[in-house]
Order: structure tokens, then C-alpha cells, then sequence
């Protein structure tokens, strides 16, 4: 009896409107989150049916930075640690424009992470996806304001004993009104985190744990990237609403996941017409951009 064999899938891929499939494979490791990540972000963006046109992305420099070059949209990578100002100017142009910065924990909350405070406090409408690989690690594998104590990095080669950030609770209390943290290995979780965010007016934060699975896994001695995420995937309590001040991350110990903070506050751009609408009455006409 001859074999049928199957004739060629003729449909498109379902990422190819979102992605650039001209620069697939892409460069991350082997069991590196990123490429979950994006599939998460991509997901989100279909499910929200988001018009591509109406949709920027800005990245700074590593690993996850890289992002903004795979997005089919109108895309930015800019200098180290400068992501959130670029995407406060694009969004303040064209207030419309859904911005989002997908960035690592290096990038935005070490080099940048004045702009991020800033940028919280203000409320300004941007969402910010940050991966955290608890590393630098495109430039060395040296220390970061992320990485758990005890940990082992390149700058610190007998273990880290700076107390690292925790970022949900940087985010609150800087005044983002959306702050969620899944791992990479989340993936439908994560989808639906990003899906909030990005509906949700205001500074929104996911934080997405995906440690580095080359230098940080390597150094530390704990096994490949998927080790490190189904470690942190498995020894996690999912708890929403959770007080960000106990979210601290501590080296290969048990982590806190879920939805924490989801609150209403007017944006940057209603305080400025909200203000200027009192200073001049009805000679104000309401700002909504000046992109043509």
C-alpha cells in the first residue's frame, strides 16, 4: 500500500503579520525565555486585535532589547537605558498611539531606572514588559540591581551581598496603576497579564522572570534556562493582590506570582488638560497630540 505522504502546509504562520520573519531564527540562547515572551506579547496583541498601525515598540540594549528588531510595527531600540523617555515622547505626540517598552531589568530599572520612577509617577500611558534574567547578560554576566543575594556573578565571583530591587514593589510605590509578575513558562498567564496592561490606561508594568540561561545559569552552577524556569515556574504561589513589599526574590527559593496592584488614576495627559482646563477656562482646548 502506498504511503499518503501530507502535502505542504500552505497557511501562514500565525506570528507572520507580528513578527519579521525575514530575521527568523532570531540570535537568544538555546531555553531562553525571550522567544515565550514574545510569543505572550504577540498573542496579546492578536487577541486584542490591536491595528499594527496604531501600535509602537521601543527597546534599550541586551538580551531583551533585541525584541523591538523582530516586532513588524513601527519599532525603536534605543541607547542603553533610555527606552521609557523615547516611549514618553512617541505617546505624548500621539497620545492615540499605543506604546509599549519591552526591555530587560538591566536596561530599565538599573541604567534607566530613573526614567522609570518618573515615568510611574507621572502615569504616564505606557505599557512596560520587563524581563528579568537577574544578570547583565549580554555584557559579561556582571551584577545587577536584580540579582538574588548570594548569587554569583562576574562582578561579584563570591556571591552577590547587594539587596536587590523588587520591582512590583519599585513600581507601586513610584505610582503605576498595573503591576503584575509571571515567569516565562506562564505562558497563557502572562498572555492575559499583557492583554490587561496594554487595555489599561495608565503606567502598566509585567515583570516576566526568565533567568539567563547562559551566564547566570552557568555561573550559578543550576542546570540550562529551562531548569532555571520550570524552578521558578514550579516553586511559585500564585497570589493576586499580594503586598508588594513581600515580593523580594531570593536565590533559588520560592517566588511570589500573580496579579498585585490594578487601580485607576488619571493619566499624564488628563492631569496636564485636566489642570490647564482650570488655569484658562474655556480658552484651553484639550491636548490629543500633535501628530499629523
Amino acid at each position: 500500500m502506498k504511503r499518503e505522504v501530507a502535502a505542504p502546509a500552505t497557511e501562514a504562520h500565525p506570528m507572520d503579520e507580528l513578527l519579521r520573519m525575514d530575521r527568523i531564527p532570531h540570535i537568544w540562547c538555546p531555553t531562553c525565555g525571550l522567544g515565550t515572551v514574545v510569543t505572550a506579547f504577540a498573542s496579546a496583541v492578536d487577541k486584542l486585535e490591536i491595528p499594527l498601525d496604531d501600535l509602537a515598540v521601543v527597546s534599550g540594549i541586551g538580551c531583551t532589547g533585541r525584541v523591538a528588531g523582530y516586532i513588524k510595527v513601527d519599532s525603536f531600540h534605543t541607547t542603553h537605558g533610555r527606552a521609557i523617555p523615547f516611549a514618553t515622547g512617541l505617546h505624548l505626540t500621539n497620545p492615540k498611539l499605543k506604546v509599549v517598552v519591552i526591555s530587560g531589568d538591566g536596561d530599565l530599572i538599573s541604567i534607566g531606572g530613573n526614567h522609570f520612577i518618573h515615568a510611574a509617577r507621572r502615569n504616564v500611558d505606557i505599557t512596560v514588559i520587563c524581563v528579568n534574567n537577574f544578570i547583565y547578560a549580554m555584557t559579561g554576566g556582571q551584577v545587577a540591581p536584580t540579582t538574588p543575594l548570594r548569587a554569583n556573578a562576574s562582578t561579584m565571583p563570591y556571591g552577590n551581598f547587594e539587596r536587590p530591587f523588587n520591582i512590583p514593589y519599585l513600581a507601586e510605590s513610584s505610582g503605576a496603576v498595573y503591576v503584575a509578575r509571571w515567569t516565562a513558562l506562564h505562558v497563557r498567564r502572562l498572555t492575559k497579564a499583557i492583554a490587561e496592561a496594554l487595555q489599561k490606561p495608565g503606567f502598566s508594568v509585567v515583570e516576566v522572570i526568565s533567568p539567563c540561561s547562559t551566564l547566570y545559569s552557568r555561573r550559578n552552577r543550576i542546570g540550562t534556562g529551562l531548569d532555571l524556569m520550570k524552578f521558578y515556574h514550579d516553586n511559585c504561589e500564585i497570589k493576586h493582590g499580594a503586598d508588594t513589599r513581600e515580593l523580594d526574590i531570593g536565590f533559588q527559593e520560592e517566588i511570589t506570582v500573580g496579579k498585585f496592584i490594578d487601580t485607576e488614576r488619571p493619566t499624564y495627559v488628563e492631569s496636564m488638560n485636566t489642570w490647564y482646563a482650570e488655569v484658562f477656562g474655556d480658552q484651553y482646548e484639550p491636548y490629543e497630540g500633535s501628530a499629523k
